[in-house]
């Protein structure tokens, strides 16, 4: 029987303002788990967060891959 590898995580840091941004960008952000600048959020790599990412990518950076 194979072993379940250790999930893939993904750091990123909000480096945009929310303000003057539609509401479901600011929903996206928090669910990333940002909501202020310069916070950091560690997440599991999955495509459902990777396309979360891509949707505010003028507001984070992709900070750490693991």
């Amino acid at each position: 029987m194979a072993k379940k590898s250790e999930s893939k995580t993904i750091t990123v840091e909000q480096t945009g303002s929310p303000i003057r941004r539609p509401a479901k960008q600011r929903a996206t952000l928090i669910g990333l788990g940002l909501n202020k600048m310069h916070r950091k959020s560690t997440l599991e790599d999955t495509p459902s967060v990777r396309g979360m990412i891509r949707a505010v990518q003028h507001l984070v950076r992709v900070v750490d891959e693991k």
